[in-house]
């Protein structure tokens, strides 16, 4: 989801205070708030599909996954990642976590400059990190950068299964993207279509 500029400085106890009461999400980067922006049905339903699958495999499981509401504390910078799942949870905070293992973020035109720097940058220095995901909206892929390969990224589309080596998932690129509408989806449904008619 967007970030709209920055609002004003206020500290991390008046932000984190502040975010309980708010109707708007906010992130708090160097002491600056933005506010966060609705995202489109693409971007819900990768994220949606990301985190159900997520959650059907870590049923049974010490791990857990979230959804875009629960923030992520990296340092004294808070982000609210579209899905992340956390095991060895180490803050005893009711609505921040400091230990995800996987970070997941669905790429949108507003949002890719920070997902794909700042937030990169900042996201690789959470010792808890195994995975870091990027994934585009607007076209098919994925890409996964793992701690285990120097976060070098590898990217996967329409046809490649994605290992998320964190929680011992194999999932196919098209699951991901289940009922999303963009233009490489709507050709791989019609070559789909066309073969098995």
């Amino acid at each position: 989801m967007a970030s709209n500029p920055q609002l004003n400085f206020i500290s991390e106890q008046d932000y984190l205070a502040g975010e309980l009461i708010s109707t708007v999400k906010h992130e708090y980067i160097n002491g600056d708030v933005y506010a966060m922006a609705g995202a489109s049905k693409n971007h819900d339903k990768i994220a949606g599909n990301i985190f159900a699958k997520f959650h059907l495999h870590l049923e049974k499981t010490a791990c857990t996954p979230f959804f875009s509401d629960v923030k992520i504390k990296v340092e004294n910078d808070y982000f609210y990642p579209d899905v992340m799942v956390v095991c060895d949870e180490l803050s005893d905070h009711d609505y921040y976590t400091e230990s995800p293992i996987i970070i997941v973020e669905v790429l949108s035109k507003a949002t890719r400059k920070m997902d794909q720097t700042l937030k990169r940058q900042t996201y690789q220095h959470l010792p808890s990190l195994q995975e870091y995901v990027l994934i585009e909206q607007d076209l098919v892929d994925v890409e996964l950068c793992r701690r285990a390969n120097h976060w070098q990224p590898e990217h996967y589309y329409l046809g490649d299964t994605v290992y998320f080596a964190a929680i011992d998932l194999y999932l196919p690129v098209e699951a991901i993207y289940a009922r999303v509408a963009n233009p490489d989806m709507q050709d791989f449904a019609a070559r789909h279509h066309h073969e098995s008619t």
